[in-house]
């Protein structure tokens, strides 16, 4: 029981370092430790790291700005021939990528089977079956939105 007094006590130490904690007595010897004086039988504890409570808060100091560069020139420039690699590059990237998604909807689309796909062995309860067109479902949505943003990111290429 004093060891979880104790452990309240050093825990509102901690949490609060800048209250006062007193310690109360009761007639039967129980100890109770508080921020607040409940009356004569209770003593102002010396914790060490304690600070007295602030009479009034002031506002927090104002948050500096980050440094801007006076001019977007002193940024490194990339020679024209290097960017029109590096465009060249991301565009077979994401035409490789594209390629890939439009086979991926493709194969989708046809185990969905126009929201008939057929069932497995393993999907003897419908519900089961219902679960998976509306994965097939969703996934074909996803898809498709994968194929329209990155035809979308390829148009954007210069």
């Amino acid at each position: 029981m004093k060891t979880r007094i104790l452990v309240v006590a050093l825990a509102l130490a901690a949490g609060s370092a800048q209250a006062q904690i007193y310690r109360c007595v009761d007639a039967n010897g129980h100890k109770e430790y508080t921020d607040t004086r409940k009356g004569s039988h209770c003593t102002l504890l010396d914790l060490p790291g304690a600070i007295p409570a602030p009479a009034a808060r002031s506002a927090p100091p104002p948050r500096a700005r980050p440094q801007v560069p006076a001019a977007a020139s002193q940024f490194p420039r990339v020679d024209t021939a290097e960017q029109k690699a590096r465009d060249a590059d991301r565009r077979a990237i994401l035409t490789e990528e594209l390629n890939a998604e439009m086979k991926r909807l493709g194969e989708l689309k046809a185990e969905f089977n126009n929201g008939e796909p057929e069932r497995r062995g393993d999907e003897r309860n419908y519900a089961k079956y219902q679960e998976r067109v509306a994965g097939l479902r969703d996934n074909i949505a996803r898809s498709e939105k994968n194929v329209e943003a990155l035809k979308r990111e390829i148009s954007n290429i210069r």
